[in-house]
């Protein structure tokens, strides 16, 4: 079977570990323990794919069986993270038990890794064996039981007469579950039937009788709850909840999902409407397809529905009806918590977005350039723009022939990718391939930009591969051979996050990005050199690399940062130097020749301890090579 094949598998059941997100559930902990360090087996899997050979016997033999493994630890996440919460209390040591089970297993398959057989790098072999050695500690201590949530939860179950169970012990439970509200508690139904469906007839039938009992205890006390919440204080108090409940509220302003009057109905990729509360909590969840249709979505973008929005305004106002306000919308600030800065910002993003549709390049040029100031303010704006519907309109903004607009729109999006929240929405919106056409044709300042956002979005590695395989790296190299001091730092910062994925490395380097790298290491007014050594290091890990390098003759330059450079210049040329000798012994024979003897044994004793590291090999290297000689020498006599 080929490398590829294999790695592809694995990187499947890797994404869907990744695609769960954090877990909101009980044994937090755990989960986020595990999920961390299976996620760290990922260059493995990616440096796989670049192998184009067929993987020996025994190397199949050992990916089965970690294919097994990442397999039931991606069904233990998945329950833990979507699973019953009552379940997960009343069988803690149970579900605690699996995870050690789990974590010992994943110890044991690392342990048979065939090194030998396949061709992994010094990095990768480094990261694989960092994951394998903390799976060998003893376990860490784990999450502490809610003793009063357990004492509750014991108290209900030791109950036959449900009138006897004190409602505040129930409100506790509602409060600590999170099991608050009737669809909370949908939920929790919906996870216990998924469960019985799954388990069938097995050890877990008496645990799933008492959540069942208990389940329905919490439904009771919450329909009671809304009950006397909508109660009035009097009959005439038309102001109240029942008030509004004799109101009929159409269907179509009603959330599919909470079947509430909505606030801020915003459409997704199906065309469907839904509350954004409702659908991000949805999304949130891991979901990944239109809860109505069971479509799944291209992307994740939520556009705000202005025409329905105005429609449920006019009906409200009709009825008598307070019309239902946006979170975070209200021209209170002492309610609001917000600054006047802020609340000007907000009330004018919905103008701004409603500008750029017009079509009107004057307004679009205008627009854009306001949101890219707005973007850049506040950590709020961005967060405020994004959930406005702003990325897309901005997107398309990026193949106009207008240079200005063009720089706003570019700018914008990469003052909106500073946010964490907001990278994945604009991967996902589409936005990368017209932010490489910028980069590969914009005028200057938007290709910098272009750059800078390529840097921001790299951020979470799955997004390294969509940005590799766009054609941006061939762009990149070019804005690094004739872009200004500025640009050449941006496509630098982004090259050296692009190529801790390994795919990306190899395309680097036939996309000739050593010619310029090479240039700016003697050149020291540039004030890039510590930058492009460090990426020299990142390159030479790749086997392609080390080839590569070693056919531009860096071993002169090499040696003389290692005795002159900067302390970060000295630890990144050793790690080159060792990189390259360990691969063909005459860079080694060079190197000892210009002399780098002895500022390898200076760096020994004053460098880096990574610095230190790479010096000690290198002239251990040195040292077995000046003695094979020799040794050849006395064999030859004898």
């Amino acid at each position: 079977m080929l490398a590829e094949q294999v790695a592809l598998k694995l990187i499947d059941v890797l994404n869907e570990i990744t695609s769960l997100g954090e877990c909101r559930n009980f044994m937090r902990k755990e989960y986020a323990t595990l999920s961390r360090r299976v996620k760290l087996l990922s260059p493995l899997f990616e440096e796989m794919k670049e192998i184009e050979t067929s993987i020996p016997g025994d190397a199949i033999d050992f990916f089965d069986a970690l294919e097994a493994v990442l397999l039931s630890a991606k069904e233990l996440l998945n329950f833990t993270h979507d699973g019953s919460k009552l379940f997960l209390v009343l069988e803690r040591d149970k579900v605690a038990q699996q995870f050690d089970d789990v974590t010992v297993q994943l110890q044991k398959t690392l342990s048979i890794l065939p090194y030998g057989q396949l061709e992994i790098s010094d990095e990768v072999r480094e990261q694989v064996e960092l994951v394998h050695a903390q799976l060998k500690r003893p376990k860490g201590q784990a999450d502490a039981p809610d003793l009063e949530l357990n004492s509750d939860l014991s108290t209900i179950l030791s109950q036959k007469n449900d009138r006897d169970i004190d409602p505040k012990i129930l409100g506790r439970l509602s409060e600590k579950l999170q099991l608050k509200t009737i669809a909370d508690l949908k939920k929790e139904s919906h996870a216990l039937y998924m469960m019985v469906i799954e388990r069938g007839d097995d050890d877990d039938s008496e645990s799933l009788e008492q959540i069942s009992g208990i389940l329905r205890k919490l439904k009771e006390f919450a329909l009671t709850e809304n009950l006397e919440m909508n109660e009035p204080d009097n009959e005439n108090d038309t102001s109240c909840g029942r008030a509004f409940i004799e109101k009929i509220i159409p269907d179509d302003f009603r959330c599919p999902i909470s079947l509430e009057l909505m606030k801020d109905p915003v459409i997704v990729a199906t065309g469907q409407t839904y509350e954004r509360s409702c659908i991000q909590k949805w999304l949130d969840a891991g979901h990944k397809t239109c809860p109505i249709t069971q479509q799944t979505l291209p992307h994740y973008v939520l556009t705000p529905n202005y025409a329905l929005r105005s429609l449920i305004t006019q009906w409200c106002e009709a009825h008598g009806i307070e019309i239902p306000r946006r979170p975070g919308s209200t021209t209170n600030e002492k309610t609001s918590g917000c600054s006047p800065e802020l609340l000007r910002d907000k009330a004018t993003v919905d103008a701004l977005i409603r500008k750029i549709f017009s079509g009107i390049l004057e307004e679009q040029r205008v627009a854009a350039g306001e949101l890219r100031l707005l973007a850049k303010r506040n950590g709020n704006n961005r967060i405020y723009i994004a959930e406005a519907g702003a990325i897309p309109p901005l997107i398309k903004l990026l193949s106009t022939q207008d240079q200005r607009t063009q720089e706003h729109a570019v700018t914008a999006l990469l003052n909106l990718s500073i946010h964490d929240g907001n990278k994945r929405t604009i991967v996902m919106a589409g936005a990368v391939p017209p932010i490489v056409e910028v980069l590969k044709s914009g005028s200057m300042e938007a290709r910098e930009n272009a750059a800078a956002t390529l840097f921001s979005l790299s951020f979470p590695n799955e997004h390294n591969i969509t940005i590799g395989k766009s054609g941006a790296i061939p762009a990149l190299v070019d804005l690094l051979c004739d872009g200004n001091q500025r640009g050449k730092k941006d496509a630098l910062n982004a090259f050296f996050h692009l190529c801790v994925y390994q795919g990306n490395k190899a395309r680097a380097l036939r996309a000739g990005i050593l010619t310029p790298l090479m240039e700016l290491l003697v050149d020291s007014n540039a004030g890039m050199v510590d930058e492009a050594l460090a990426l020299l290091a990142l390159l030479a890990s790749h086997q392609e690399g080390k080839v590569a390098i070693g056919n531009v003759n860096p071993i002169p330059i090499l040696v003389e940062f290692i005795r002159t450079g900067l302390p970060r210049s000295k630890e990144n040329a050793a790690a080159v130097l060792l990189a390259l000798c360990t691969y063909d012994p005459k860079h080694l024979d060079a190197a000892r020749r210009l002399g780098a003897f002895k500022p390898l044994t200076a760096l020994v004793q004053d460098g880096s301890d990574r610095a230190k590291r790479k010096a000690i090999a290198l002239l251990e290297y040195m040292n077995k090579q000046i003695e094979l000689p020799t040794t050849q020498a006395s064999s030859t006599t004898i």
